[in-house]
């Protein structure tokens, strides 16, 4: 079992900048993948990042590369995502996810469907306005 807690949602200007925290607790938070995905209202659920386990390998959407970040702090069971140069399309709940089932390293880039992942959180709200 994993159970994920996540913060640091808010309101910010289109071009602001948001960091968003997951804290990971049950399972030995090394031996599992984590992901970050967002939905929006009336849309479906849609993956952003992901790292894996030592957090040497990142993928992100397109949507958001190159201004946003994963990143993942073992020692800490943690999984941050921030996010840079935001824009209204950027708005919606966004949960961290654990993918607890075998990980391939090489694989990472392919996890992208909700189906990929075992454990999700409640979500926090990000907000942009234009």
């Amino acid at each position: 079992q994993v159970q994920l807690v996540e913060s640091g949602g808010g309101s910010v200007q289109a071009g602001g900048s948001l960091r968003l925290s997951c804290a990971a607790s049950g399972r030995t938070f090394s031996t599992y993948a984590m992901g970050w995905f967002r939905q929006a209202p009336g849309k479906d659920r849609e993956f952003v990042a992901s790292i894996t386990l030592s957090g040497g390998t990142t993928s992100y959407a397109d949507s958001v590369k190159g201004r946003f970040t994963i990143s993942r702090d073992n020692a800490k069971n943690t999984v941050d995502l921030e996010l840079n140069s935001l824009r209204p399309e950027d708005t919606a709940s966004y949960s961290c996810t654990a993918r607890t089932r075998f990980s391939s390293d090489r694989n990472l880039s392919q996890y992208r469907s909700t189906n990929d992942y075992d454990y999700w959180g409640q979500g926090t709200q990000v907000t942009v306005s234009a």
